[in-house]
């Protein structure tokens, strides 16, 4: 016998856990074939009130400790960082079929609408998602400005929540490709459903948020550097919102006039015999009250495949 301790009774822990709504997150994901999750925040308080892991993640922590490129819900942040750089939603921008970066070839969805090809705002490129116009932005910002706008809402700052909680990262690009496919959520960019969660719960809140899930644990929140402003943020929510009036997220339109979301498609791992990548997909989307994101490791795209479940969510919610 090296080492012997007498047994200690534990503490009785309160969670943030709105029952009814981890209970309607579980069944929604209970016939997902893939890993998933779906994780909903208070913005208000940070509060989690939901964070379910679907059972194809075989008893993972998918929902707040998976690690995945977050693909075009990360143009949320992309389109902070852009406007810290002097763009508005209004601003027009180039959104060709392809376009190069440093010998590298980017494109868009398949199906993306060829009525939003050329130059378009920058509010129709968040809308329907034009991956070149973002990437043709990419020396606009500075190597910290990506990084820098994911602080602002949540993204890439490691805090210690009392539970498992990966909060994603923002790494510095190495070199003019990498930079480029940050922007669109490739790259090295990585977060959880909870860290994409949290990105949707600033943009309502207007200012960082904290997560919680243990009550009564006391947790110093890291400043960001630049912080996110009030202005900025209601700049956020009417992007957001356009994707439900106008584009990849118009399924959802007509379920409340301050519903704003976010598709996201991101390639992974090797090519099938078709040369076709698998793509994990997700969508996030914020309203009063509710911030929330869904993720799927294998789908067909984040409006196809998350969409359905994110709207049952927020229907029965």
């Amino acid at each position: 016998m090296l080492h012997e301790s007498d047994p200690a009774d534990g503490q009785p822990l309160q969670l943030t856990l709105d029952v009814p709504l981890q209970e309607l997150a579980e069944r929604i994901l209970a016939d997902v074939g893939p890993a998933s999750a779906l994780v909903a925040i208070d913005p208000a308080s940070g509060d989690i009130l939901a964070a379910a892991s679907g059972p194809g993640g075989d008893g993972q922590n998918t929902a707040t400790y998976g690690r995945y490129a977050p693909g075009s819900t990360m143009k949320v942040v992309t389109a902070l960082a852009l406007m810290r750089s002097g763009l508005k939603p209004g601003s027009m921008v180039d959104c060709p079929a392809t376009t190069v970066v440093d010998g590298k070839t980017f494109k868009n969805y398949d199906d993306y609408p060829a009525s939003s090809l050329g130059r378009i705002t920058l509010r129709e490129a968040i809308a329907q998602s034009c991956n070149t116009a973002l990437v043709g932005l990419a020396e606009e910002l500075d190597d910290d400005g990506l990084e820098e706008a994911a602080a602002a809402l949540g993204l890439g700052v490691d805090h210690d929540l009392g539970f498992p909680a990966y909060f994603g990262q923002v790494p510095p690009p190495e070199g003019k490709t990498e930079k480029a496919a940050d922007l669109i959520g490739q790259g090295k960019v990585l977060a959880s459903p909870m860290a994409m969660a949290t990105v949707a719960a600033s943009v309502r809140a207007g200012h960082t948020v904290l997560p919680s899930l243990v009550d009564g644990n006391e947790v110093e929140q890291v400043e960001p550097a630049v912080p996110l402003t009030a202005a900025e943020a209601k700049a956020l929510r009417g992007l957001m919102r356009a994707v439900v009036t106008d584009g990849s997220g118009r399924f959802l339109d007509g379920m409340g006039a301050d519903l704003g979301a976010k598709t996201g498609t991101a390639e992974h791992g090797t090519p099938d015999a078709g040369g076709e990548l698998p793509t994990h997909v997700w969508m996030i989307a914020q309203r009063k009250g509710m911030a929330v994101a869904v993720f799927v490791e294998d789908g067909a795209s984040g409006s196809q495949t998350a969409g359905p479940l994110l709207q049952q969510f927020l229907a029965e919610s």
